[in-house]
């Protein structure tokens, strides 16, 4: 039986605050990520930002490449248990 996630958590605002913080645009930050081999479109991308889709795990890993930053900057505040 396959189960899917269910978006309980929204990590777009910390996906928007990091792209933002590299001073890239979403077209631009989807051209570096076709180049690393993931297919992603713009039009995905900001629906990932805005919490309507679940990132992909490899969109993530790369992702965290490109930021040069922890995973725990993509959950920040996401807790909420804090």
């Amino acid at each position: 039986m396959e189960q899917k996630l269910r978006r309980d958590r929204n990590m777009g605002a910390n996906l928007g605050k990091l792209r933002a913080a590299h001073k890239l645009s979403q077209e631009k930050l989807c051209s570096e990520l076709q180049r690393r081999g993931c297919d992603i479109g713009r039009s995905t991308y900001a629906k990932y930002e805005a919490g309507e889709l679940n990132i992909r795990i490899s969109i993530l890993i790369e992702l965290k490449k490109i930021y040069d930053c922890s995973y725990d900057d993509f959950f920040e505040g996401l807790d909420i248990n804090e």
